[in-house]
């Protein structure tokens, strides 16, 4: 109902490690969903984690039935809320790709991330949600989930010369990639 501020790199909420949520299906916790879509939505964000609007819990949204205009060339993620979420790669392959934050504007960085990975948690309704996912869709994962234990694409960056605004990385193509 209502689009929040989302959170800049350097706000100290950042950092902090979020608490796990313990009751589902109420009033409160459908309207953060909703201020969250919208927040997601008005940002073109593939994801939102809900510290990154200051809201301190183990939430975070991601996917769309669209294609992001951030990410143009990348496959469609299924829209999920994904509570109180548990990571674990399969394998131990990586592969680094580009990425940006809505709480890290303008910049991008290459992040390796585990190429396959399983996931459980819980939707609104605190049903489980049990999900082996490659490429992208766990990429977005991984991305999403870091900002529940505080952490920020940049922290994962192993070359910082792969890491940098934009409109430096790629002139000419701001419009699509712009936080």
């Amino acid at each position: 109902m209502a689009v929040r501020e989302i959170l800049k790199m350097g706000d100290a909420r950042l950092l902090r490690v979020a608490k796990p949520v313990t009751g589902f299906d109420s009033d409160a916790l459908h309207l953060l969903l909703t201020d969250m879509l919208d927040t997601m939505r008005a940002a073109n964000g593939a994801g939102l984690a809900a510290p990154q609007i200051g809201v301190d819990l183990q939430l975070v949204i991601f996917g769309s039935n669209d294609r992001n205009p951030r990410y143009p060339d990348r496959p469609i993620v299924p829209p999920t809320v994904l509570i109180n979420p548990v990571i674990t790669p399969v394998g131990d392959a990586e592969e680094s790709d580009w990425e940006g934050c809505l709480s890290v504007p303008g910049l991008r960085g290459m992040v390796p991330r585990w190429s396959q990975i399983h996931y459980t948690g819980f939707d609104q309704y605190g049903d489980t949600i049990d999900r082996t996912v490659e490429g992208f869709h766990a990429r977005v994962v991984q991305h999403e989930c870091d900002h529940l234990w505080g952490k920020l694409y940049p922290m994962r960056v192993r070359d910082f010369s792969q890491f940098g605004y934009v409109d430096v990385l790629f002139p000419g193509i701001t419009d699509t990639l712009d936080d």
